[in-house]
């Protein structure tokens, strides 16, 4: 009996199903990824959607800067893509700072705002505040790298923000 029970599991459930009941309404995370600038490199980091990015594992977070007072700065920027019948695109993103120290294990960052700026960039907007001219160059070329056909059709808004 014991086996037949089924276990609540966290579901992230796609809007192009009609769902009822439990689980309506749930977020659809399946078009969201997270980019991390860190230094001279941008890379796309799956575990950025959990918090276990590469260099966000073994670190302790505060959300005091004072606690880490030899951080390096760092970045997740959440990447929203869309379609159309043209393709996919680059339809919203959004940058979070962070403060990194790997030799301390500890770092800071507000959790509120990350879940904010991810749910902005889902809803379509572009919010690169913070970012100097260096990372969003750095930002800009990992986009492209990634597919340079979803830069070409991204809202212009976006490629003159990170040029």
């Amino acid at each position: 009996m014991e086996a037949d029970k089924k276990k609540l599991a966290l579901n992230i459930v796609s809007s192009k199903v009609n769902h009822k009941g439990f689980g309506a309404g749930a977020i659809d995370l399946s078009n969201v990824s997270g980019v991390i600038i860190d230094g001279d490199e941008a890379y796309l980091d799956e575990g950025t959607l959990h918090a276990k990015s590469k260099i966000e594992k073994g670190i302790k977070f505060s959300i005091n800067k004072e606690d880490v007072p030899n951080g390096r700065k760092a970045w997740i920027v959440w990447v929203a893509v869309d379609r159309t019948e043209e393709g996919a695109y680059y339809a919203g993103m959004t940058a979070c700072e962070m403060l990194i120290d790997t030799e301390a294990r500890r770092g800071w960052k507000i959790l509120a705002e990350h879940v904010n700026k991810m749910d902005a960039a889902m809803k379509r907007k572009f919010i690169f505040d913070g970012l100097d001219d260096k990372e969003r160059a750095l930002l800009k070329n990992q986009l492209i790298a990634h597919n340079e056909e979803w830069w070409n059709r991204s809202d212009q808004a976006l490629r003159d923000a990170l040029s």
